[in-house]
């Protein structure tokens, strides 16, 4: 039985390994789940995708351990929103929703509105690239695309980010357009409302200069 235990055992190298990318990528990974889960399930988010990379550390690519650690973020995170609760990711599905509107930390409505316009990829690619800094080969590496795919759809997504920050600019000014509107008609019955006071006003005062 010993045997078997030391057969089953990772050689000492993996205990480095391991130390190292806690070390240099477990602060990146908090902050991933902080712009996008409760603040309650964040640790246990991170913990859960460190023990993924654990488990699966020979599919861990030497050199892009944190776009392949953001990918598998995705994945934790999104199941997470299903279940409720953290599980563990030995099967990942094929695609992945992990910037729903509705759970990003954002304190701009129309920033939050723009984005809930988007298609799930768009948001995403924008979010990796614009929160966790990724761009390029890394980029790609997270979506799980080529570098020149990447590129195009970050492209794509800044065109049609911008598209529908042009919309919500419009409907914020015809509903300040509206509130203008529905104020100068209130402001009108108001001042035609005091020329009746003033002509009520103005009638006695006449008749005893007449």
């Amino acid at each position: 039985m010993p045997d078997a235990q030391q057969a089953a055992a990772p050689p000492p190298g993996w205990d480095a390994w391991f130390e190292d990318l806690f070390r240099s990528h477990a602060t990146a990974l908090h902050r991933y789940f902080a712009r996008r889960a409760p603040a309650d399930d964040v640790q246990d988010l991170t913990a859960e995708v460190l023990t993924t990379a654990w488990r699966r550390r020979d599919d861990v690519p030497a050199g892009a351990e944190l776009p392949w650690l953001y990918r598998t973020a995705g994945y934790v995170l999104a199941n997470h929103r299903r279940k409720a609760r953290a599980v563990p990711m030995e099967v990942v599905p094929d695609d992945v929703d992990d910037a729903d509107p509705a759970h990003l930390v954002l304190a701009d409505e129309q920033v939050r509105a723009a984005l809930g316009a988007l298609s799930p990829r768009d948001r995403r690619v924008l979010l990796l690239h614009a929160w966790d800094g990724l761009g390029g080969a890394d980029l790609a590496e997270v979506l799980g695309i080529g570098r020149g795919g990447a590129d195009a759809a970050l492209s794509r997504a800044r065109a049609r980010l911008r598209e529908a920050w042009a919309a919500t600019e419009g409907q914020g000014g015809q509903g300040a357009q509206g509130e203008r509107g529905g104020q100068s008609g209130q402001s009108g019955q108001g001042h035609a409302g005091d020329g009746g006071h003033r002509g009520a006003s103005t009638g006695p005062t006449a008749t005893q200069t007449r």
